[in-house]
């Protein structure tokens, strides 16, 4: 099973207020553990996710810009933090703020990521949402998608210079309410 192929419902789930969802996969980024948050936010099966590529959650509005800053950040052996939308195998949609960690054995090599992700600000999800929108059409525009995600990335780029943010500096001024 890869991405989740069904058509989005326009629902949207919510984590409670106290509930963590967590999940570790291997370096290529295939689930190794799912908590039970996880699997009942996502409308998946314990055997339908272990083994499976994280993406199968990928909601198809998220601007892959995103996704390449996360797996830069993680190749990189360091932590992010991002909001991200994802897709439920039923059509809902739910938002996380995702904190990702690289995994070290004690050689120090990568044996997979850590990802802990809680229930983001609606007013930090309402802002990172047009955000994104702008992003995902700029991906849009054009007709190969590498050159979708060149943009994409360009204009993610323009935006933290013209805020003089790092991602993370503009992650965390949206989570503490610090726009504006």
């Amino acid at each position: 099973m890869k991405a989740t192929h069904v058509p989005p419902t326009g629902v949207e789930r919510k984590l409670g207020e106290d509930e963590l969802i967590v999940t570790k996969t291997d370096p290529r980024g295939l689930l190794t553990y799912t908590n039970d948050v996880f699997l009942r936010i996502s409308a998946l099966r314990e055997d339908e996710a272990i083994g499976q590529p994280h993406n199968i959650i990928r909601h198809p509005e998220m601007p892959r810009a995103v996704f390449k800053l996360l797996w830069e950040t993680i190749g990189d052996r360091r932590e992010v933090f991002a909001y991200v939308q994802n897709l439920a195998l039923d059509g809902a949609h739910y938002w996380v703020l995702a904190h990702v960690t690289p995994s070290v054995d004690e050689h120090g090599r990568l044996v997979g990521y850590h990802s802990s992700r809680r229930r983001p600000d609606d007013a930090a999800v309402a802002e990172i949402s047009r955000i994104y929108a702008d992003l995902r059409a700029e991906e849009l525009r054009h007709a190969a998608s590498p050159a979708g995600l060149d943009a994409s990335w360009a204009m993610l780029q323009r935006l933290l210079d013209d805020r003089g943010q790092t991602y993370d500096a503009f992650v965390w001024s949206l989570t503490n309410g610090a726009l504006r």
